[in-house]
Order: structure tokens, then C-alpha cells, then sequence
């Protein structure tokens, strides 16, 4: 049975910059896993690489189906915007996947396949960088949604608690400080461990 490999962290930690390296270097021959979700596209996203987009009555239909792994909402300054992950999108009898995720999504997917079957690497990184990162992304947008960016960063200080954090079981903690090359290393130190 293969592994999941979830990548959890604050928004603009870098998880996801670290998440599509794995993927394009190859060198554990993972599936990435692509989780959907009712939130607007934002510039330069594409249908079915960063999400799939899907509208509220299609996740309800999911949901009803029972192929929805794990999904939280958040009250944003634009509405809710749901984020879910499908059973339909994972085949763990034939591949590896990585993905990124919370720390409430982990649960999710513990329960759903067994802590055996999940690698957990928690991304972290020095706040200020992190609120330069958010704040430098958002700017790129057409129409720069600066207070959902606000409330994300304070909600991630809460979500990302040592309290929350310590109730977890984490597989490893990866520090995003330095340089990606670096992250990088301490990544694939754990995958090979843990593959």
C-alpha cells in the first residue's frame, strides 16, 4: 500500500513550493494529490493543478455520494470558501502522494487511512518572512484581497498553535528559513526514512 506525504504549515510557508519541487525532481516517484475547492481562481491558477474549482452544490453532491476524505470552510471577508480532499482523486494501492494540508485535514486523513499510511511534515518559517511572501502574492492579483490575507495570517497563528501542534503526530518538523535547497535536503532525509 503506498503512503500519503502531507505538507502542513501556515499560509506562505512554502508547502506548496516544496510539494511541486518533489514532484518535478522525481526521485520518489509521487503522485500529487489535488484537492478541491469553492474559493474564487486566482490569477495564474489552473483548473486541476492548483485545485479543482468546484461550485457549493457540487461539493453538497459529493458529500451526499460520501467521496469527501476530509473538508473545513473558512469565514472569509468574501464568504465561506469550502477546501476539500475526494477519495475519487486517491488510489493508494498503486502510488505515493503528497499534497499539502491542516492540521484538522490530518486528523482526517489519519482516521480515513490508518497513521501508518501518512507521512506529516510540518513546514515552518519566521512570520515576518512569511507575511512578506503573502503580501508580495497578493499584490500580483487583478483585485488584491488584502483583508482575507490579514485574517489568514492571524488565523494561522491561532491554527498553528505549539498547543495544536503537540496533539498531532507529526512526522517531522521542516524549518523554511533558510533557502530551498536546504529545505529541500531535510525533506528527502525524511522521505527516505519514512518511504
Amino acid at each position: 500500500m503506498g503512503k500519503i506525504i502531507l505538507f502542513m504549515g501556515p499560509s506562505s510557508s512554502g508547502k506548496d513550493t516544496i510539494k511541486r519541487r518533489l514532484i518535478k525532481e522525481n526521485k520518489f516517484a509521487l503522485k500529487e494529490m489535488i484537492m478541491s475547492t469553492t474559493r474564487p481562481m486566482r490569477t495564474g491558477e489552473i483548473e486541476g493543478r492548483e485545485y479543482y474549482f468546484k461550485t457549493v452544490e457540487e461539493m453538497l453532491e459529493l458529500e451526499k455520494e460520501g467521496k469527501i476524505i476530509e473538508k473545513r470552510t473558512y469565514k472569509t471577508a468574501y464568504g465561506p470558501w469550502h477546501y476539500f480532499t475526494t477519495s475519487s482523486s486517491i488510489d493508494l494501492d498503486s502510488y505515493n502522494y503528497v499534497g499539502s494540508n491542516t492540521l484538522e485535514g490530518l486528523d482526517q486523513f489519519v482516521k480515513y487511512y490508518g497513521k501508518e499510511n501518512i507521512i506529516s511534515l510540518l513546514v515552518t518559517i519566521d512570520d515576518g518572512i512569511r507575511l512578506q511572501r503573502a503580501l508580495d502574492r497578493e499584490r500580483k492579483e487583478e483585485k488584491p484581497k488584502y483583508q482575507e490575507l490579514c485574517r489568514r495570517f492571524l488565523a494561522d497563528y491561532l491554527d498553528f498553535s505549539e498547543e495544536n501542534i503537540n496533539k498531532r503526530h507529526i512526522t517531522s518538523i521542516i524549518n523554511n528559513g533558510s533557502n530551498l535547497d536546504n529545505t529541500m535536503k531535510e525533506v528527502e532525509k525524511v522521505l527516505k526514512l519514512n518511504l
